[in-house]
Formats: C-alpha cells, structure tokens, sequence
C-alpha cells in the first residue's frame, strides 16, 4: 500500500491538531480508547463539538496550555493509502520545529484562520515548503463555520495565498486551496453542504491523489553503515557492505565508484538476510558484496561511474539556523550528511532572505535563530553530496558546533 508523509503547519491556534484528529475520525482511522478519550475531554472541557485536539495533544504541557509545543507524528490508514502525518508547533519560535517536521514529507497542510488571513508564519511555511521541495502543499482556509462560510472571504484568502506563490520563481509545489471546518468537518473528509459555492476536492480527496515520491530515478546513491566479515562454511572469506540506497538503483553486475578513494568494482552479490536478488532500489537495506576486495569503511559512498556526486571542498547552501547562539563568519563547524562527517568553515554569508518577501536579499554578517540564508563553507574534505534540487535524498547536512556538540543548523545544497 501507497505511503504519503505530510506535514501540518499553521499559525497558533489555526487548528491544525483539531484537523488531523477530524481526518482520523472521518476516515474511522480511530482506535475505541482514542475515540472515548476525545468524549472524556469534550465532556471535561464542556464543549459542543467533539475536542479531536486530544488526539495529537499528547503532552501535558500541551494540553495545559492548550497548544502544540513539539513535533507530533501520527500514523493511519485507509482503504487505500497509508499516512504519516508530522505535526508541528504554531508559534513563530518553533520555525525549527517546522523544519524538522516537514523534512522527510512529501506533501504540505498549511492552515490559515478565515478570520485573520495570512500571517507571518504563512508566509514562513510556505517558504519552507518550497525550500524542502514538496510535492503539493495545501492550504486549508480553517474555521469558516466562524465566518458564516461566506466566500468572499475565502476568495480574499485564496487572491492573497496566491499573490504569495508567485513571488517564488522557481521549486513551486503544486498548489491546492480548500475552505473547510476541523470542528464541523466541512469539506475534509467529506463535501460540505455549507458551501455550494465551492465545487472543487476535500482534503481527503486530495491526500489521496498526491503522487508518491520517486527515488528510483535518482542517481544511485549507497552509504556504507558497517563491513560485514564473515567466515564459516557458508561464507568464505565473505566480505559485505550493509548500508541503505538512499536514491537511485542498483543491479548484479553494475560498475559502481567508490568514493572518497575512486576504486572501481562490479556488483557481485545484493543480499537481504538469506536472500540474494538481482536489483535493488530507493530505501531498501542491503549488503553489497564486490568482486574486488576494496577498501570501505563507514561513510565510503558507492555510485555509479556517470553520476559521481560533487568532490568541491567549497559548498554552496541555502541555511536554515536552529539555534539560539548566533552563526557567524568564519565560525568553525562539523558538517553531517548521513553519517558523514566533516570539518568545515562558514566562509561567507552571502544574504538572508526574509520568507514574507522572497525576493528580497538582505545583507548579514552573522545568523540569528529562524534565520533563512544563503552560505559558503569551505570544507576539509569533500562531502559527496547532490544539489537538494536534484537529489533531495543526498542533498542535505546539518551543522554541529563542535564545542557544544548541537545541532545549530540544517542545509539544503545549491
């Protein structure tokens, strides 16, 4: 069965854990415990409306507070599809949070509260959508039950989200604009009667039709995680490298490079457990067995002779900072692609990009918590990873402060 990663996103208080609870419900994806929960807290909390809220909610700070303060995965099926849905933070603070979320989805929820229109964070989320490429983002125009579904006020919304996706010239996901109410469930899982003016999909409708990823025609990547030696009377003198195929695919017999020192070799064997096989493909673990005893260790990467990813020790990046402590120029850090690892400088902040106006390059000598910007780092030895644009399974690293050991900040390769 078909398996959909999505992220939900959205300004405080927009609903989106009310939403991802109603998509459950509809969809009969609730467990009986889930279900009576949601009626305990509806009957505690006095409410008309069942609080689908308490689904994703799970932590006590949260429901406290009565917001979303960390990233909440969530896992169901339907009849014909399976999802994992990231549900990330509200506030402008927990933009890293977002970024995290949304990192491995395909696909985008953007709330936006019918009675405030766009906000900053909109303007934050939807830049990130692009920046991760995602497939389609949606935008769900929440709580029109509060506006007397009036569609005026929906195509005020559905002409600014669109005025905001031109700006962005190039990686534009499909877009996908949908007036509904988590609360009362008009146009999620099912069509609304309140809204005859509207004809186009509910947000189910459209989950559903959202193409899958397509990893298999990437090039061929495979980082090696451990060196299997084996020997009995099965194997003899068996040496074999266990890893996962980031991208791309792999048959018995190809030529593969392997990479840093550029030794060639052909495929000898392609092994699950106890079982061998002719080919494999994107996000398959396995053991590849070579006809040359070469020598790789963890971190060595495997290609294919025409498609070696890029050897520069300088590296272009769109950065997004996570931390409190500021980047700065010149400052010195490890950068982590998979579990490769290397020193490296922050040669030079070129600009910083603020989400609500694309376009726009502002000079910056140092990187602030929730900053967007354009980097060079000048490296120790070559990474070997793809431009995030090509190749999103390679195209990505995180930066350590080597003196606190923290992840301060995500990249996307240029």
């Amino acid at each position: 069965m078909d398996l959909l990663r999505i992220s939900t996103a959205g300004s405080v208080d927009d609903g989106k854990s009310t939403l991802i609870g109603r998509l459950l419900y509809d969809n009969n994806a609730l467990t009986k415990e889930q279900e009576e929960l949601i009626e305990k807290k509806t009957a505690e909390k006095g409410l008309q409306d069942l609080d689908f809220s308490s689904i994703t909610d799970g932590l006590i700070a949260e429901r406290e507070q009565g917001i979303t303060i960390d990233v909440a995965h969530i896992y169901f099926s339907t009849q014909d599809r399976k999802f994992i849905i990231a549900d990330s933070p509200g506030h402008v603070e927990y933009t890293r949070n977002m970024v995290t979320g949304a990192s491995n989805a395909e696909a985008s929820i953007i709330l936006i509260d019918a009675r405030k229109g766009l906000l900053e964070q909109s303007y934050r989320h939807y830049f990130i959508s692009q920046l991760l490429r995602l497939h389609t983002v949606v935008f769900c125009v929440n709580k029109m039950d509060l506006v007397n579904y009036d569609e005026d006020v929906f195509l005020k919304i559905a002409a600014e989200v669109k005025q905001m996706t031109a700006q962005f010239e190039h990686s534009t996901p499909e877009i996908q604009i949908i007036p509904i109410s988590s609360l009362k469930g008009d146009n999620v899982v099912f069509p609304s009667g309140e809204t005859s003016w509207y004809q186009g999909p509910t947000l189910n409708e459209v989950l559903h039709e959202i193409s899958s990823k397509k990893e298999d025609e990437k090039p061929f990547r495979f980082e090696v995680q451990n060196v299997l030696h084996v020997q009995n009377e099965e194997f003899v003198d068996f040496r074999g490298y266990a890893g996962k195929v980031a991208s791309g695919s792999i048959k018995k017999g190809d030529e593969v490079v392997v990479l840093p020192s550029g030794n060639k070799s052909t495929v000898k064997e392609i092994r699950k457990y106890d079982r061998t096989f002719d080919e494999a493909h994107a996000g398959e673990s396995i053991v590849l067995s070579l006809n040359d005893d070469i020598d790789a260790s963890r971190g060595t990467v495997f290609s294919l002779p025409d498609e070696v990813p890029s050897s520069d020790k300088t590296l272009d990046a769109t950065l997004v900072w996570l931390n409190e402590q500021k980047g700065v120029f010149g400052g010195r850090y490890q950068l982590q692609a998979s579990s490769r690892t290397v020193q490296a400088k922050l040669q030079q902040i070129h600009y910083v990009v603020p989400p609500e106006k694309p376009s726009l390059k502002v000079d910056a000598s140092e990187l602030k918590l929730n900053d967007i910007s354009r980097v060079s780092f000048k490296l120790a030895q070559p990474l070997f990873v793809d431009a995030y644009a090509n190749n999103k399974a390679n195209g990505a690293f995180i930066v350590i402060d080597t003196q606190t050991n923290n992840t301060v900040a995500v990249g996307f390769v240029e």
